[in-house]
């Protein structure tokens, strides 16, 4: 979908149901391409960035993953509620925290379960099908996440931090990644330096 060399349109479709919570949210699946996509909250009449990923599958099968990550306390479970406000409320404080205290989440693993389940279902899912080359995805991915982190309050709020991010090396030359969407998400630029 690339306009002339070096820019790349990213059509973000959505908002979508996170997998096996469509029922729930009443809103369609998530589409079954690769590519990349921005997992957000409902906010201020549009969409707040929680965090985006890639996957050179499919997004659902990405989703799955995530999902038994979520269930088995490996992921940051937050309160939808609050986070739809702007606030980040953490119930349950994955990634490293949740392997040193392994023994807090199994004595508690109902309650974070259904916590889990509870901002599952008020995740909305955007996913725009760039492609399936590696460095193009990494960088994409890189680029949205360390610009969430440079963003005003709330939007650096939300998302998590620490994740591992490939961006772009100082050897490979400049691309622009113009987004398009029907829908407000906020503090995602229009052109964003991948």
């Amino acid at each position: 979908m690339s306009r002339m060399p070096g820019e790349i349109d990213a059509l973000w479709n959505g908002p979508f149901s996170w997998p096996d919570y469509e029922e729930q949210n009443g809103l369609p699946g998530t589409p079954r391409c690769p590519g990349v996509y921005l997992q957000t909250f409902e906010y201020l009449s549009g969409y707040m960035i929680y965090g985006a990923g890639i996957t050179r599958r499919t997004v659902i099968t990405r989703f799955k993953e995530h999902s038994r990550s979520f269930m088995n306390g490996e992921y940051t479970i937050l309160d939808p509620s609050e986070a739809e406000r702007g606030v980040r409320k953490e119930i349950w404080h994955g990634w490293g925290y949740a392997r040193t205290h392994r023994d807090l989440f199994e004595a508690n693993k109902l309650e974070f379960q259904q916590a889990a389940r509870q901002m599952l279902a008020r995740l909305r899912i955007f996913v725009a099908d760039v492609g399936t080359e590696d460095r193009v995805l990494e960088r994409i991915e890189a680029s949205i996440m360390n610009m969430l982190y440079r963003q005003p309050s709330p939007y650096c709020d939300i998302p998590d931090r620490g994740m591992k991010l490939t961006p772009r090396r100082p050897d490979e030359p400049g691309m622009l990644m113009i987004s398009h969407s029907r829908v407000t998400i906020h503090g995602l630029p229009t052109n964003l330096e991948i």
